[in-house]
């Protein structure tokens, strides 16, 4: 969306690039030429703004939605790294608790394939 965004507004960039340049009303676009009166003038000045208008709406719709889209990644990765410390005290404490436990034999043990 940002990058159609810009490119309408480059285009109504270009057209007003166009009217700026010409020193008459005569235009030249695409090998045919128009001559335009006041009032196609005006409209077509209109439709070049409204173009430019809708370009600057998609382009901040679309870097809204960016924004979203990388704020929910950030959050997500920030939620996984925080379960992963997490799982990481845990472990860490399980380990300490195993070492002052006192070694029983009645406790069960997994056992390798050659200690049957």
């Amino acid at each position: 969306m940002i990058l159609l965004g810009l490119l309408l507004i480059l285009l109504a960039g270009g057209a007003f690039a166009l009217v700026l340049t010409e020193e008459s009303a005569r235009y030249l676009l695409f090998g045919h030429a128009f001559e335009l009166d006041h009032v196609e003038m005006f409209l077509a000045g209109a439709a070049a703004a409204a173009l430019a208008l809708v370009g600057l709406w998609l382009m901040g719709s679309g870097s809204r939605r960016s924004a979203r889209r990388h704020r929910r990644l950030r959050h997500a990765r920030a939620e996984s790294s925080s379960r992963v410390a997490r799982l990481e005290d845990e472990k860490r404490d399980l380990e300490r608790r195993l070492e002052r436990e006192p070694a029983t034999g009645d406790r069960l043990v997994a056992r390798g394939p050659d200690e049957r």
